[in-house]
């Protein structure tokens, strides 16, 4: 009996959130090797360089944002280590919520609730370790 699309899905919907996942940070993380290319690549610098105290080159700092996002990508994408690589993802995510605090003024139209573009960008991250509370439930009950 040949099984119906939905059915497939359903059956795979943590693997193909995971692969979802994993495709946005090898690309998101891709970018970042490249000078310019990425978008969010000054306020990567900007909110890595509070956190570190500026104590770490702003240049040393992206390759090591970049090298950590296209590892996590990987991982989602091959199946191997997700729980090791879906925890490394939710203390990424966690930090991707400090320029809210930081940079007040770039993420916000009129803080608290009237977000900028970048604001916007910050806070869809719910939806990702939301995502990855599921992946981690499955990969313990798995």
């Amino acid at each position: 009996m040949l099984a119906t699309l939905p059915s497939v899905i359903y059956a795979n919907s943590t693997r193909l959130l995971r692969w979802a996942i994993g495709i946005n940070y090898f690309w998101f993380g891709m970018l970042k090797f490249f000078d310019g290319m990425s978008p969010a690549e000054v306020l990567a610098k900007d909110t890595i360089r509070i956190l570190t105290f500026g104590l770490i080159p702003d240049q040393v700092n992206l390759l090591l944002l970049a090298t950590w996002e296209v590892a996590i990508g990987l991982v989602f994408l091959s199946g191997y280590f997700v729980r090791l690589g879906a925890k490394a993802s939710v203390v990424h995510m966690i930090f991707t919520f400090m320029p809210l605090f930081f940079f007040p003024e770039v993420s916000f139209s009129h803080a608290p609730y009237g977000f900028t573009i970048v604001g916007q960008y910050i806070v869809k991250n719910l939806v990702f370790l939301a995502a990855l509370c599921i992946i981690l439930k499955e990969e313990r009950n798995g």
